[in-house]
């Protein structure tokens, strides 16, 4: 089936749970102060669009296709990013809260988490390669046989790698933060 291209559009405080979201194949479209909370994103194509201050909390996207996506100032709770489809899957996040959502077995290479809250978040099976988490809060995040290869956690915080369960060759850490590394032994560090 091919869905009708909508390009360079500009949709503004549109509550997409009460207006239908029409499928569609969106490209450099920008989305600001629409809630797409709990909505079906499934199939849809997303190619270098940005979402400002919009809420897709538990938004379904089996499928749907994210290229070079920018979230700005977004709730995103919950969302299954897993379920997407993973051709070409590239992702910004700015001043973004992503708790509760789940990344595995993403490819997210260099992806830049900046400034977003990750509560409870799931990068099992996840490739973070060069990826960065700046200002991030890291709290509960899961990391489980995750490659961290040169990943920057340098102003991130609240995290807790298991080094034995994740490649971590040539991950950044501020001294603060390597101490996290540590917490799964069980030893006192004075």
């Amino acid at each position: 089936m091919n869905l009708p291209l909508l390009l360079d559009k500009e949709y503004k405080k549109i509550d997409f749970t009460i207006k239908e979201f029409q499928k569609a194949e969106y490209d450099n479209c920008t989305f600001i102060d629409c809630n797409f909370s709990e909505i079906y994103l499934s199939n849809i194509t997303f190619i270098d669009c940005e979402f400002i201050r919009c809420n897709l909390s538990g938004a379904k996207v089996k499928s749907t296709t994210f290229k070079e996506a920018i979230f700005t100032e977004c709730k995103l709770l919950g969302i299954p990013f897993n379920d997407c489809n993973s051709f070409l899957l590239s992702f910004t996040f700015n001043l973004s809260n992503l708790s509760f959502a789940s990344f595995y077995n993403c490819n997210l290479n260099k992806t830049l988490f900046e400034n977003c809250n990750l509560e409870s978040t799931d990068f099992t099976n996840t490739n973070l390669t060069r990826a960065i988490f700046a200002n991030c809060n890291l709290i509960n995040s899961v990391f489980s046989n995750t490659i961290l290869e040169k990943t920057d956690f340098k102003t991130s915080h609240n995290f807790q790698i298991n080094p034995e369960k994740n490649n971590l060759n040539q991950a950044k850490f501020s001294k603060e933060g390597a101490l996290n590394l540590l917490k799964h032994y069980n030893i006192s560090i004075e």
